[in-house]
This record gives C-alpha cells, structure tokens and sequence, in this order.
C-alpha cells in the first residue's frame, strides 16, 4: 500500500492526531516568526502580525487535540 492510502483510511483519532500535529508545527513557525521580530534591527519595523497570539493559541489547540488522540491511538 502507499502512504496516500494508508493516510485516506486513517482512523478519527489518527485524523485528530494529525490534525494537531498541524497545529503544533504552525505554533513553532510563530515562535521562529517572534524571534525574527525580537531581533529586528530597526525597532520601528516591527511588523503587524501577532505572532505571540498565534502562536499561544495554535499550541493549546494543537495540544488539546493530541491529547485527546493519543490515548484512543494507544489502545489500537
């Protein structure tokens, strides 16, 4: 089998658990994306995305998600 299979015929809580594993991977690009701004040169540039907030929400949503996947992916 490919993985698109495998992938198309996941169960919910392998959908859940990718679907935080999303999540998550967005709240570490907004954590990269603070950091570029801490460090700007010119402090009057700093941008106007909220990074602190996207990512402050992207990680308990993706958190919450992979917490309630992970026990149902456990038990098989």
């Amino acid at each position: 089998m490919t993985w698109w299979h495998d992938l198309l015929f996941i169960s919910d809580a392998g959908r859940v658990a990718l679907l935080g594993a999303g999540f998550i991977a967005l709240a570490l690009v907004a954590l990269v994306g603070e950091k570029v701004r801490t460090r700007r040169a010119r402090i009057d540039r700093v941008g106007w995305v909220p990074w602190t907030t996207i990512f402050l929400a992207a990680a308990v949503i993706g958190g919450g998600l992979l917490a309630s996947a992970i026990p149902p992916l456990l038990q098989g």
